[in-house]
């Protein structure tokens, strides 16, 4: 039997029928369908980290659900140096808008470390899906036999211009470019699709927690339940503005008691997390925790016994952990910005906020009301449940590969 007959048929992994008391059988039965007629493809996605961050995130539950469907789909990580790393947090930054000086060496850096891994991976896939700049030169050391697609999940309402032009000329050799939303749109040759990310609601991040199971997580790392909570949980990037969070939080207690939570961790590809990390470490008090931890029991934990969750960004691709907290029921404050806005309905479903002031204003006004809480929470919940699910995604994606049937038929016959 081939390995992909064996997941097919594993009842341990998640599969498109354990989504229809979610989604319902009519969207079981069309996904299904879509995904026979690609059950002779091979398709494999190309990141930089196996863990840390929502493309991770995704991948991890994306790839699964894709080959329990019978669409054999694998998962390759490159391999880089800190310099790599650092020069491609740089290229990332500047994809949101930073500066960036970029240099002769750092483009020999970056440049060289691609090309170190297209010698390691072969690929001779029916589809390759590249994820982000960390790979995107890969295309230029193979001799193309297959679309390739590169998936950029950063905001790229306004790159730096420098960095772009630099980027771009990789980009063109893309078979499509997909983006979180229309609003990242650039002149560019490839095609450009849509789609935004979604949640698998089975992952230990998401799944059910009892009460006990998350007073064990909280006492564990000795979180006080004794006020509100107020968290927030991201990668410790400036671009999620934790200073900002706890400057809004130190200005709603002047008027309400709560401890405030930061939680995130430091991916492999972004070297800039421990020092924004260690920078936080002097804001720390009695009611203000800041941890680094990688502990996905915690962070459901916490977005379940939350009072209110914060994703005060000032630049976000989507916001997955926005999904998350609303997926739990928990009233959401999020910046008015990038995919935060595509998620949350500001009043109905959570609240967007632009500046400290405001986010201070809607964290005092939401604990003071916990029925308000309540409404939004149950609006979040309810909107994930139709838009940001996996198999949303997976049915996205499945989409955009059919539509590439015309060269998998020449392929088969070549």
């Amino acid at each position: 039997m081939e390995r992909s007959d064996t997941v097919a048929s594993d009842p341990a992994l998640k599969s498109v029928e354990d989504y229809e008391p979610l989604v319902g059988a009519e969207a079981v039965e069309r996904i299904m369908a879509k995904a026979a007629r690609l059950h002779d493809l091979h398709v494999v996605n190309v990141n930089s980290t196996y863990y840390g961050g929502g493309v991770a995130e995704i991948l991890s539950s994306l790839t699964l659900l894709m080959n329990r469907a019978g669409i054999r789909t694998g998962w390759r990580v490159i391999q880089g140096r800190p310099d790599f790393f650092s020069v491609t947090k740089k290229m990332h930054n500047a994809l949101q808008g930073g500066d960036i000086n970029l240099s002769d060496l750092k483009r020999d850096i970056y440049e060289q470390v691609v090309y170190e891994n297209a010698c390691r991976n072969h690929f001779d896939h029916d589809l390759v899906i590249v994820h982000d700049p960390q790979p995107l030169p890969l295309i230029c050391h193979y001799r193309k036999k297959a679309p390739w697609v590169w998936r950029c999940h950063v905001d790229l309402s306004n790159p730096n211009p420098d960095a772009w032009a630099y980027l771009a000329r990789f980009v063109e050799r893309y078979d499509a470019v997909v983006l979180s939303l229309p609003e990242y749109a650039q002149p560019i040759g490839p095609p450009q699709r849509f789609i935004m990310p979604a949640i698998n609601p089975f992952t230990t991040t998401n799944k059910d927690l009892s009460e006990a199971e998350i007073d064990d997580r909280l006492e564990h790392y000795g979180i006080p339940t004794d006020l509100p909570l107020v968290v927030q949980v991201s990668r410790f990037d400036k671009w999620k503005d934790p200073r900002g969070v706890i400057e809004a939080f130190r200005i709603a207690r002047r008027q309400v008691d709560a401890t405030l939570v930061l939680v995130g961790n430091v991916a492999t590809d972004d070297p800039e997390g421990q020092e924004i990390f260690a920078s936080l470490c002097s804001c720390r008090e009695d009611r203000i925790r800041i941890l680094s931890v990688q502990d996905s029991a915690l962070v459901n934990a916490l977005q379940r016994r939350a009072a209110v969750v914060l994703q005060k960004s000032t630049r976000e691709g989507f916001g997955l952990t926005v999904t998350e907290a609303m997926w739990k029921g928990t009233p959401v404050i999020g910046g008015r910005v990038g995919g935060i806005r595509h998620q949350i309905e500001d009043g109905v479903s959570g609240f967007l906020v632009e500046t400290v002031e405001q986010a201070a204003e809607r964290i005092v006004q939401v604990l003071k009301d916990p029925d308000l809480g309540r409404r939004l929470g149950e609006a979040g919940r309810e909107s994930v449940r139709e838009r940001f699910l996996m198999t949303r995604l997976m049915e996205d994606w499945i989409d955009l590969i059919g539509a590439f049937e015309p060269h998998f038929r020449l392929r088969g016959a070549a």
